[in-house]
């Protein structure tokens, strides 16, 4: 369903007259008998054949009011196509009706009457009264909704027609009132609606209604009304709610073992655990049938004259076999009689087989089933689940559900759950705006190499493993520029590594022990890259490996634009993360052995510290900051001038620079390494 703006339905404001009051409450609306009303409002008048009560709420107060008379600008109101006065409105005498207590003064302003509040009751006084149905005049009752009846709009009091609305079935089931719906497949009436048989009911059969209601003085006025409604996304055309028959499966059996089982499953992003819990705790009864033309049928066959339905062991199982012989088509083609077992033979004539369909949810959330029950090779549960944050109330749920229903166990041991793609100004990608990005036009080139050239898959690689994917991400031409850059340059240092390897042998070896601080110093950086990068992948957050740096570069870029710093290694980034877990690594790699300052090697900046707290006085000191989010971790980041002067020999910038007296522009890293290098005298003694 989609719910556009924009639809117009024809509203009524219309008079349902009062026969009586409950035995305990006669004195409540003696006075008023027998010349009142309930005064109701709906956007649908096509339901009215279908009025089974009038709901109220307890909690509202509701006036009994006079209309006196009309204002000077009726005529106007009465001539205006958006809204036209009922006939009732220029009777000699209207009769006295109900409406919400707050609402007296705007349906006198948009009605043009005067309304004088005669008496005020609460909406509990209400209940069991009893009024007549304005076209069958059948009795119905008036009885307590929920908090959807407000005085937001309408009058206070909801028309209830169990068989064209949710929360008109959920009053009806407490009520016990017939759930009625007199509209067939095509959206006519059927001739359960008397007159109005065969009419489409969002055509002239709602424009029927109006007319009888406005004949038999029911309506104070009708009005043009635009608000949101269901729409078919296929055909972009309105929709009707009716209540039908269908096949449920009862959630309620194993919806704690449900809830139970999402707490042994990871989740990522951790939040999606809270989604599917709070979908999976309310979710009603799951109705897995449906009236479509294509789809997996529901084995079923029903008596021609009681309906009854006949589904067993005994039928199932015989269906089971003809379709692993023949597919699920088998059911559409094959007759009644082959369908069912021998034991049936004499009775088939007597049943017809269903033309409902299985819900498709129900087909996708039994996948694991037929996939892993069926494959020696994989194992249940699935190692993991990967699709879009759409699926909480989708696939991932009615996986869970069945699999709970029949296994006890979830399906899966993970959960990964992304955003969508978007173009790089942050919009849906769409064929009709021309900015759909094809995975093989990148990796290939599109007609067009200067507009399109084709990047290989490694960018592709690349660029998934740089996003976050659990929120939505964009890609472009000028993001895939950007990225193709960071690929160059990775290249570039891997080919020159190798250049260098290239006649290296493994007996020529050096054990770590004799190998120079500075090298022992690479070695340790390398490993806590690899270290890093192996935790990033085994908890798919491709995306931290490759996004503190790029957002820190972000802020460098800021204070560079600002004249703050000319080169990054003038440069000292503050970093303040608010997960714990995430801050200690960060300090492991700031407080590393041999000074081998990780960190600030990796943001190319002089020195970087993690501050346990934002005090005020380090926000107020940093002009150039900046802060996103990665899942709920929050990372604040700041730039300033780098402490101390320029080393020579590093560039970088440090406070211990000017501190050695034999070499008073080192810095101490680059005072030691000094320090422990042979001079060209001495290597040639060693030599």
């Amino acid at each position: 369903m989609q719910y556009p703006e924009g639809h117009v339905s024809r509203s009524i404001y219309a008079l349902f007259r009062m026969v009586s009051t409950p035995s305990s409450k006669d004195s409540l609306l003696e006075e008023f008998f027998p010349d009142i009303c309930l005064a109701i409002w709906t956007t649908t008048p096509w339901t009215v054949p279908a009025n089974a009560a009038v709901a109220v709420n307890a909690k509202l107060k509701y006036a009994v009011v006079e209309a006196k008379s009309l204002s000077e600008d009726v005529h106007l109101s009465a001539g205006n196509k958006k809204k036209r006065l009922g006939n009732i409105v220029t009777e000699p005498k209207m009769p006295f009706f109900i409406v919400a207590s707050d609402l007296v003064p705007t349906l006198e302003a948009k009605w043009g009457i005067k309304l004088i509040v005669k008496k005020t009751l609460s909406g509990s006084d209400l209940e069991n009264c009893r009024y007549i149905h304005p076209i069958n005049n059948m009795e119905c009752p008036v009885v307590i909704g929920g908090d959807y009846i407000t005085t937001e709009s309408g009058t206070g009091l909801v028309h209830t027609a169990p068989g064209h609305g949710q929360e008109d079935y959920v009053t009806g089931l407490k009520y016990g009132l017939p759930i009625y719906s007199p509209v067939d497949d095509d959206g006519k009436f059927t001739e359960e609606a008397g007159q109005f048989n065969g009419l489409d009911v969002l055509g002239d059969g709602n424009a029927a209604v109006v007319k009888y209601l406005d004949e038999t003085l029911s309506i104070i006025m009708e009005e043009s009304y635009e608000h949101k409604y269901p729409y078919d996304w296929r055909t972009k055309k309105p929709t009707i709610f009716r209540a039908t028959e269908q096949w449920f499966a009862s959630v309620e059996g194993f919806r704690q073992a449900a809830m139970d089982a999402i707490g042994h499953v990871k989740w990522i992003p951790a939040q999606a655990q809270n989604r599917i819990s709070s979908m999976t705790s309310s979710r009603s009864d799951w109705c897995i049938s449906r009236q479509r033309t294509w789809g997996l049928p529901i084995p079923v066959f029903y008596h021609v004259t009681s309906r009854e339905p006949l589904m067993n062991k005994e039928t199932i199982d015989h269906i089971k076999s003809i379709i692993a012989q023949k597919g699920s088509d088998a059911w559409w083609y094959m007759t009644v009689e082959d369908l069912l077992p021998e034991e049936y033979c004499d009775t088939a004539s007597e049943y017809e087989k269903s033309t409902d369909t299985m819900d498709v949810w129900f087909d996708s959330g039994s996948s694991w089933a037929a996939v892993l029950g069926e494959r020696d090779c994989l194992n249940f549960p699935a190692d993991l689940y990967l699709e879009g944050t759409d699926q909480h109330r989708g696939w991932f749920q009615s996986s869970l559900l069945t699999s709970i229903a029949t296994k006890g166990k979830a399906p899966y041991s993970s959960v990964i759950t992304h955003g969508f793609v978007l173009d790089e100004k942050g919009l849906k990608m769409s064929k009709s705006l021309g900015n759909v990005v094809d995975p093989h036009t990148i990796i290939e080139g599109g007609k067009n190499q200067k507009e399109a050239p084709g990047y290989g898959a490694d960018i592709m690689r690349l660029w998934v493993s740089s996003v976050d994917y659990t929120g939505d991400v964009m890609i472009g031409p000028q993001i895939l520029r950007q990225i193709s850059d960071v690929y160059r340059k990775l290249r570039g240092t891997l080919r020159y590594l190798l250049g260098n390897l290239h006649d290296w042998k493994v007996e020529n070896a050096v054990s770590y022990q004799e190998l120079p601080m500075i090298d022992r110093h690479a070695l340790f950086q390398l490993e806590n890259v690899v270290k890093n990068i192996r935790e990033g992948y085994e908890n798919y957050q491709f995306f931290k490996i490759f996004q503190l740096r790029t957002e820190v570069n972000k802020v460098l870029e800021i204070a560079r634009t600002g004249k703050l710093i000319g080169s990054s290694l003038e440069a000292k980034v503050y970093l303040h993360v608010s997960d714990a877990i995430l801050a200690s690594r960060l300090l492991e790699m700031c407080s590393a052995n041999y000074d081998a300052d990780a960190l600030h090697r990796i943001f190319l900046t002089s020195q970087v510290e993690v501050v346990p707290s934002l005090d005020q006085e380090l926000v107020q000191n940093i002009s150039h900051t900046g802060e996103y989010v990665v899942e709920d971790d929050r990372v604040w980041i700041g730039v300033s001038r780098a402490d101390g002067s320029k080393c020579e020999r590093c560039w970088n910038y440090s406070p211990q620079v000017g501190s050695f007296t034999e070499h008073p522009t080192l810095c101490g890293r680059c005072f030691n390494v000094v320090g422990i290098q042979p001079t060209p005298a001495m290597a040639a003694a060693i030599s």
